[in-house]
C-alpha cells in the first residue's frame, strides 16, 4: 500500500475568495444572516449566505477529582435539554475572552478557577456561521464568594452538577451527549491528560486570530 501524498502543514490557514457584494438578509437581536457574492476559483459567482456571529466561550471546569462542572439547559432550535459547558456569547465589544470565561464560570456555577489556559479553539459550523467559539481548561476552583447571580429567562431552571470526565467521554461516544464545544472539549482534555501535557496547554491570553481582542 503506498504512503499518504502530504502537502503542507496540518494547520488551518486564513483565505478569502473575492466578495462583489455583501448585504445583510435578516438582523436578529444576538446576530444576523448575511448573504455574500463571492468569486469560485473556476470564476464563477456564488452566493454564501451564514449567519453572523459574536463568538463565544466556554470553560471546562476541571476538579481534583477528575471531574467536570455542566450545566444543563433548554435548547429551542434542537428540542432538547442538553449537558454544555458553562458558556456565554462575546456580546461584549472589545471584552478579553478570559475576562468573558470568568464572567461565565460565575454566573452560571458560582465558582472561580486559580489556573487558566486556552484547551480548544473551534468553528461549531464553519459551513453555514462565521461562529467560533475558545474553550478554557479552569483548574484551581473553588466556590465564589458572595451572593450567587440572579438568573431569570432561560437561565432559572438550569441544573449544575459534576460529573466524572470518564463519564462525559463515554456518553459522547455513545450519542448520549450532543453540544459540540462540550465533546470537542472533554476528547481535547482526555487527550493532553493522556500525554500529560496540561502544563503545555497555551497561556490563557494565547492569540485568537478569530476574534482578536
Amino acid at each position: 500500500m503506498s504512503e499518504p501524498t502530504v502537502q503542507g502543514e496540518l494547520r488551518d490557514t486564513p483565505d478569502s475568495w473575492e466578495v462583489r457584494a455583501e448585504r445583510t438578509s435578516f438582523e436578529g437581536k444576538v446576530w444576523d444572516i448575511v448573504s455574500d457574492d463571492v468569486v469560485m476559483p473556476d470564476g464563477r459567482a456564488a452566493t454564501r449566505d451564514y449567519m453572523k456571529h459574536p463568538g463565544a466561550v466556554g470553560v471546562l471546569a476541571l476538579d481534583g477529582q477528575g471531574r467536570v462542572l455542566l450545566v444543563r439547559q433548554y435548547r429551542h432550535p434542537v428540542r432538547h435539554r442538553l449537558w454544555e459547558l458553562p458558556a456565554g456569547l462575546l456580546d461584549v465589544p472589545g471584552e478579553n475572552p478570559l475576562h468573558g470565561a470568568q464572567r461565565e464560570l460565575w454566573e452560571e456555577a458560582h465558582h472561580k478557577a486559580g489556573d487558566w489556559r486556552v484547551l480548544v479553539d473551534v468553528y461549531p459550523t464553519s459551513g453555514g456561521s462565521d461562529e467560533a467559539i475558545r474553550v478554557f481548561l479552569a483548574r484551581d476552583l473553588s466556590e465564589a464568594e458572595g451572593e450567587k447571580f440572579a438568573a431569570d429567562g432561560e437561565e432559572l431552571d438550569m441544573q449544575v452538577q459534576w460529573f466524572p470526565l470518564d463519564d462525559v467521554v463515554r456518553g459522547a461516544l455513545a450519542g448520549e451527549l450532543h453540544n459540540g464545544a462540550l465533546i470537542a472539549a472533554a476528547m481535547a482534555l482526555r487527550a493532553a491528560l493522556a500525554e500529560d501535557a496540561l502544563d503545555t496547554l497555551r497561556p490563557a491570553d494565547a492569540p485568537w486570530p478569530a476574534r482578536p481582542f
